[in-house]
């Protein structure tokens, strides 16, 4: 059965440790690896945390149609899955599992309705949010604004996912979310 897991969230809420605790412990998973126009941070490795597109290689991406799903998050920002990586996964006979922003998470949920499973990870607070993206250090004061602003409007839609899972205690969080994995694989 090719069935997906997406799990979304608001930047800094902890969808990417999250996702690689998950990756640890279901065998059966394997990762979509998104494509992106951003630079590339310090500890990123390229085809493994994302594809460093650039800006105009994603464009010309779009251009192809080799997208399942893309938006541009950001003026000149964009994120997307390729058809590419579903297809590679499901080809291993595994389940795809996507670390995607929410609207990314809904569009591929959208697609695909009854193969895939949507886990909203809703961070504490927006305080705690914004002391987990000020603790990763990668953001200037106005990008940590433009996420904060854009993680009020996602966790709006919290209620358009399957499951939500809140993450004020990480082991916790990781194994809810492992539970509510497992039992959807069963089926």
């Amino acid at each position: 059965m090719r069935k997906l897991i997406v799990i979304s969230a608001p930047s800094g809420a902890g969808k990417t440790s999250i996702v690689h605790y998950l990756l640890k412990n279901i065998p059966e998973l394997a990762f979509s690896v998104s494509a992106c126009s951003r630079e590339k941070r310090e500890n990123e490795i390229h085809g493994e945390d994302y594809y460093f597109l650039g800006v105009e290689g994603f464009q010309q991406q779009i251009k192809e149609n080799a997208f399942l799903e893309w938006e541009q998050v950001y003026k000149n920002q964009y994120y997307g899955t390729l058809k590419s990586e579903i297809e590679r996964i499901w080809n291993e006979g595994k389940t795809v599992i996507f670390d995607v922003d929410v609207e990314g998470g809904l569009n591929i949920k959208k697609q695909y309705s009854t193969d895939c499973l949507s886990i909203f990870i809703m961070p504490p607070s927006l305080e705690v949010l914004q002391e987990r993206l000020i603790f990763r250090g990668s953001e200037s004061v106005e990008s940590l604004q433009k996420r904060l602003d854009k993680a009020e409007e996602e966790i709006a839609m919290n209620q358009e996912f399957d499951s939500i899972i809140l993450n004020d205690d990480f082991d916790i969080s990781c194994q809810e979310t492992m539970r509510v994995i497992r039992n959807f694989i069963k089926t």
